[in-house]
């Protein structure tokens, strides 16, 4: 397994979604309330990148919390 943030020559580019539970905790925390209205305006299933298939295949398992910070986790084959 080799990780995004591996130092090294970059062999694929790629996107990840993040889960709308985790965006809601993170925009109603001070600092992004600008953000929320973002949130409000697209969905995975109307986005131009993950629109095709709503995100399935790029929407990564989060563990952590918006107080406490998140990790995303994405298994990508290349």
């Amino acid at each position: 397994m080799r990780y995004a943030t591996a130092p090294g020559k970059i062999v694929a580019t790629s996107q990840l979604a993040l889960p709308e539970e985790a965006c809601a905790a993170v925009y109603a925390t001070p600092g992004y309330e600008q953000s929320v209205q973002n949130l409000a305006r697209i969905a995975l299933t109307s986005d131009m990148v993950f629109g095709n298939d709503g995100g399935i295949h790029q929407l990564a398992t989060m563990s952590g919390s918006a107080s406490g910070g998140y990790t995303a986790s994405l298994t990508v084959a290349v």
